[in-house]
């Protein structure tokens, strides 16, 4: 038997990106633009901007007067960075990422590693061994640019970050020519692969040199390579754990949703509940009641459109786009697709092709098209298919081996799945993925009121036959 386990890593993670180079490379800029092109691009809830040493508090004002005069020494300077690091990171870092916003901060880490491990004569295991208690930068962006370019934005302020806070007639130690060339030469032997990343920070990963040497137009350009290129392999993210995520940004969709209207303009709302959403059916038999209705509206479309739409009704973008109109009232497409989270992400073509398939040929969406103005069309989920939706969101992290059963045994039914996938005694990998349902479980509800969720991978397997105990 095939099984594939599926991986909640699908889709846009939650991560911690940072920006390094020596001063005047350019880090500031290509920041801000690397969080626009996230925000323009991707589904984060949110993009968050960060930098360190952190200026606006006590830890990080402690390591920027350690290393203004140039005397503290190495080991002042890197324990002064590493504890303003360590807070930082479990304090303001980690919270963003467990709401599944993506964090990008100007220096991190590394920033350490090159001028007190390298330059500093530290010791890289020393300064890592300092800072192994604090996040594991996802992916490290290595601006870099000649020293003379470098020391020419230094004198003109282009580094309006960093010098703003400053005298401006003081230039900071490690500001000269010589010092600029070492830490250039720094950054090019620990992220160009001359020298062995220490543990733990060698689990991230360094896209670079992205060279700044032109102009804005042309780094934005590199930089959205980068990115890009990163985001669209779906790594797992160092720093969090999806399904916490995930929890989270379905607790927060229903949470919303209790305090908005749905579409309809009649008195009576639709026999929608975020309690009883099951309305007394077993789960296996939303499932097979499901797949059977949107396989044969798959087969009412054109032949040369069906490659727009998954066959599947298990399929990513299927169970994306159902799960979350399920929670909600009614939503737009932009609207849906902040809805729709970093591990359900759709891109914005497929999520409009999948709303025209639910509304034209399934009939589980209805579209609600504004009288005038320039409002954009608002779809919303039938209160029939909320099960189906839910479900879909319950048994997101085994739908890919589901799915796979399924296609191996087309004459089994779907009552006996679950225990199949299971067995009797799940390896590690298929107990994560039961684990991961059952927390879905515990913030979607059981489906009926007055029931709790099951609390154990045989009760999941119960609620799955029988429904909600």
């Amino acid at each position: 038997m095939r099984l594939r386990v599926s991986s909640c890593a699908e889709g846009v993670a939650m991560y911690l990106i940072s920006v390094e180079g020596g001063d005047g490379s350019g880090k500031g800029i290509a920041t801000q633009m690397l969080a626009d092109i996230c925000a323009e691009e991707f589904t984060f809830t949110n993009v968050a901007v960060t930098g360190e040493p952190r200026r606006d508090h006590p830890l990080g004002q402690l390591a920027v007067e350690a290393v203004s005069t140039g005397e503290a020494g190495p080991v002042h300077e890197a324990s002064m960075f590493a504890a303003d690091r360590l807070d930082h990171s479990h304090a303001w870092i980690v919270p963003r990422l467990a709401r599944g916003e993506v964090v990008i901060s100007e220096r991190n880490v590394h920033s350490s590693l090159v001028y007190q491990g390298i330059v500093g004569d530290l010791g890289l295991e020393e300064v890592a061994r300092l800072n192994s208690a604090a996040c594991v930068p996802d992916l490290c962006v290595w601006v870099d640019c000649d020293p003379e370019m470098a020391l020419q934005r230094i004198s003109k302020g282009a580094l309006s970050s960093e010098i703003s806070t400053r005298d401006a007639d003081k230039q900071e130690y490690f500001e000269t020519d010589e010092l600029q060339t070492q830490i250039r030469a720094g950054y090019a032997s620990l992220l160009g692969g001359e020298v062995r990343m220490p543990a733990p920070f060698d689990r991230g990963q360094v896209a670079g040199p992205v060279v700044n040497d032109g102009g804005k137009i042309d780094l934005r350009q590199k930089l959205q390579r980068v990115i890009r290129d990163f985001l669209y392999r779906h790594t797992r993210p160092l720093n969090v754990d999806l399904d916490t995520v995930e929890c989270h940004l379905l607790d927060s969709a229903l949470s919303w949703q209790r305090g908005q209207r749905t579409l309809d303009v009649v008195d009576t709302p639709p026999p929608r509940s975020n309690s009883n959403w099951l309305v007394g059916e077993r789960p296996w038999r939303v499932m097979q009641q499901a797949d059977t209705l949107y396989r044969k509206a798959w087969d009412s479309v054109p032949v040369q459109q069906r490659s727009d739409v998954p066959q599947n009704p298990l399929a990513h973008t299927v169970v994306s786009v159902v799960g979350t109109l399920s929670l909600l009232p009614g939503a737009e497409v932009s609207e849906l697709r902040r809805w729709l989270g970093p591990a359900r992400v759709v891109t914005s073509r497929h999520t409009q092709r999948m709303l025209k398939f639910l509304h034209e040929q399934s009939g589980w969406v209805r579209v609600h098209r504004p009288l005038k103005g320039a409002d954009a069309p608002r779809s919303e989920l039938r209160p029939d298919w909320q099960a189906y939706g839910r479900l879909g969101l319950v048994l997101w992290p085994l739908k890919e081996t589901l799915s796979a059963w399924m296609q191996d045994n087309p004459e089994s039914s779907w009552k006996s799945a679950l225990n199949k996938i299971l067995g009797r005694n799940p390896d590690a990998d298929m107990r994560a993925c039961a684990d991961a349902c059952l927390a879905r479980l515990a913030v979607i509800g059981s489906g009926a009121t007055d029931h709790d969720p099951p609390a154990d991978i045989d009760g999941l397997r119960r609620w799955w036959r029988d429904g909600p105990e």
